[in-house]
């Protein structure tokens, strides 16, 4: 496995977990991938390849297989075998698979399509799942499950060609101006969004300007630059200094809390890389 040295005891602390849930791989006997948190399947397989792991590793290449497993025939993943099957479940399980290289398979082609079909009216995706209350502010789409969305299509054809996706765009910077909880999610932009979370895994300011840089109609626009503006002021030496991790990775040499990270840093630097010289130079205001 090519894993940097440094990294190799939080590469065996996942793996230690493959069996927590009952069944190999992270889950449960009836296929539960997103189930036990962050040691689900979905979440190890994205959190191994980000330490490192080849997705050619056997490990990694039977999570695929699982997750292809649960590929519906009209490109939707049911994560879970009962119950309804949920927008984010399919955009969340397509942007896990893009990672591990597999954008071009013909399964996940048609799940792009499937999604397109989807779409909401405002540019972003909806759950139908209402875990609070039914107010007007529940008409809107799901900032998060949208944002990972665009994380899944940054690897397809359709990046910065699809009109569909810069909808999808315009929803998301929409929603820094707006910055109320909005969805049936409820997603907010306030305290807790902020707040640099690493590894990638909720709605927050490092998450939403990493995937949006990978898009033209972000880079230009005057609420992206205000977001990576404000990540930029968060780095130290040009270093990403994590400031919320989920409690059980806290010990992990990855994703420290109140340290510079490396892995984190990486991401920073796509950041800037996607923005160009001349991208930054506006951001930076030069």
């Amino acid at each position: 496995m090519p894993v940097k040295e440094r990294y190799s005891s939080d590469v065996e602390v996942f793996l230690s977990h493959q069996y927590d849930q009952g069944a190999d791989l992270w889950t449960t006997p009836d296929n539960r991938l997103i189930k036990g948190a962050p040691f689900s399947t979905l979440e190890s397989a994205l959190y191994l390849l980000e330490l490192g792991v080849a997705s050619t590793e056997p490990v990694l290449q039977k999570t695929a297989e699982l997750i292809f497993d649960a590929w519906q025939e009209d490109g939707r993943f049911k994560l879970y075998p009962q119950g309804a099957v949920y927008p984010c479940h399919t955009a969340n399980a397509a942007s896990v698979l893009c990672h591990m290289g597999y954008a071009a398979d013909g399964r996940l082609q048609k799940t792009f399509r499937h999604l397109l079909a989807i779409q909401h009216t405002d540019g972003g995706w909806r759950c139908n799942k209402f875990s609070f209350s039914r107010g007007p502010e529940t008409e809107y789409s799901n900032p998060h499950p949208t944002l990972m969305a665009l994380d899944a299509f940054r690897f397809s054809d359709g990046l910065n060609k699809e009109p569909a996706l810069d909808k999808a765009v315009d929803f998301l910077l929409e929603h820094w101006t707006v910055r109320n909880p909005i969805g049936p999610g409820h997603y907010g932009i306030g305290t807790l969004f902020m707040q640099v979370e690493y590894p990638f895994r909720n709605y927050n300011l490092f998450l939403y300007v990493y995937v949006l840089s990978f898009y033209n109609r972000a880079k230009s626009d005057r609420r992206f630059l205000e977001a990576f503006k404000a990540l930029e002021a968060k780095t130290v030496a040009g270093r990403i200094v994590v400031e919320r991790v989920v409690p059980k990775l806290a010990g992990l040499a990855f994703c420290k809390k109140g340290q510079p990270s490396p892995l984190a840093t990486a991401r920073y630097h796509e950041i800037l890389k996607n923005l160009g010289e001349k991208g930054r130079e506006t951001v930076l205001g030069h």
